[in-house]
C-alpha cells in the first residue's frame, strides 16, 4: 500500500484524542447534519428514494434511518441517510483547495455504528455510544479536509465527493473492526474514482 493510504488507515485506526473542543464540534456537526436530514423528509422528492430495495423485507440487526420508520441494511442506510442530510445543500462546507461538505460522512457513520451497536447488543455487549460516533465524525472531518487543504480534484475532472468517500470507508471500516489490511483494501478500493 502506499504511503497515504497506510496514513489514512494509521489515523482512522488511531485511539482518539481529542479534544473537549473537538467533540463539542462535533456534536454541532452532528446536529446540524441531522436538521438538515429531518428538514428534507419534508420533500417527497427525497423521502421516494428512502425505503429498503425490496418492500417489506426484514433486516436483521439493521440500520435505521434518522427521522423515518425504516430500518435497513447499512449500505442503503447509509446511502439513506447521507442522501437526506445533503439533500437540501444546507450541511456545512469546507473549503479549501477543493470544497466539500464533511457531513456527507455521517450518513455511514450512523448506519454503520447503529448496525454494530444492534449486533453488539444482540451478542450481549455494550453498543458504541454517541461519544464514539463523534470521535468518527471528527476523523472523518480531519481525513477529508486534510486530503482537501492541497489537492484540487475538481480540477482534474473528479467529483469531489471522492473524499467523502475516502473518510467514509476508512471510519466505517474500522467501526466494522475491519484488520489494517482489509482497511487498506477498503481505503485503496474508495480511491478508484481518481483512475478515471
Amino acid at each position: 500500500f502506499d504511503h497515504v493510504i497506510a496514513e489514512i488507515v494509521g489515523y482512522a485506526t488511531a485511539p482518539p484524542s481529542f479534544s473537549d473542543e473537538a467533540f463539542a464540534t462535533a456534536r454541532l456537526t452532528l446536529l446540524d447534519a441531522l436538521g438538515c436530514a429531518l428538514l428534507a423528509l419534508n420533500y417527497p422528492a427525497c423521502t421516494k428514494l428512502l425505503g429498503p430495495h425490496v418492500p417489506g423485507i426484514t433486516v436483521p440487526h439493521g440500520a435505521r434511518v434518522p427521522g423515518t420508520a425504516h430500518v435497513l441494511d447499512p449500505v442503503k442506510a447509509a446511502f439513506d441517510t447521507g442522501a437526506a442530510i445533503r439533500w437540501l445543500d444546507f450541511n456545512d462546507t469546507w473549503l479549501a483547495a477543493e470544497w466539500g461538505h464533511p457531513s456527507d460522512n455521517y450518513g455511514a457513520i450512523l448506519a454503520v455504528a447503529d448496525h454494530v451497536s444492534q449486533i453488539r447488543r444482540a451478542a450481549g455487549k455494550q453498543p458504541l455510544t454517541v461519544r464514539d460516533i463523534l470521535a468518527a465524525g471528527i476523523t472523518a472531518y480531519e481525513i477529508q479536509g486534510v486530503l482537501a487543504l492541497e489537492n484540487s480534484f475538481n480540477r482534474v475532472g473528479i467529483d469531489h465527493v471522492l473524499l467523502v468517500k475516502i473518510a467514509s470507508t476508512a471510519v466505517a471500516a474500522n467501526l466494522l473492526g475491519a484488520s489494517w489490511e482489509k482497511m487498506a483494501n477498503a481505503v485503496s478500493n474508495a480511491w478508484l474514482e481518481a483512475t478515471l
